[in-house]
């Protein structure tokens, strides 16, 4: 499983840990991803998803799952979300 955020994008990143006496070793700095599930309320169910803390509060600021998904481009979203914004889109305009 890949450790990176389905809505901010973060992933997995390297550097090194540095000494008092300067000697560098490699290290990796791991975002805080939790899988969780989010309400959509135009398609009245749950959604699984793999977000980082930062991309939970993105989807508080932006107003939620479906807000989140109509306003950004499909090319800008993960693989796995197209086809919910898809899903989502067809949804609104049934309503």
């Amino acid at each position: 499983m890949s450790r990176e955020c389905m809505i901010t994008g973060k992933k997995v990143m390297f550097g090194n840990n540095v000494s008092h006496a300067q000697n560098k070793t490699r290290r990796t700095f791991m975002p805080n991803i939790q899988d969780t599930s989010v309400y959509s309320e135009l398609l009245k169910r749950k959604i699984k998803i793999r977000a980082s803390a930062a991309g939970l509060r993105t989807l508080d600021h932006k107003g939620g799952i479906d807000q989140f998904l109509l306003k950004t481009a499909k090319t800008k979203l993960h693989p796995d979300l197209r086809s919910v914004k898809a899903e989502v889109e067809k949804a609104k305009e049934a309503a």
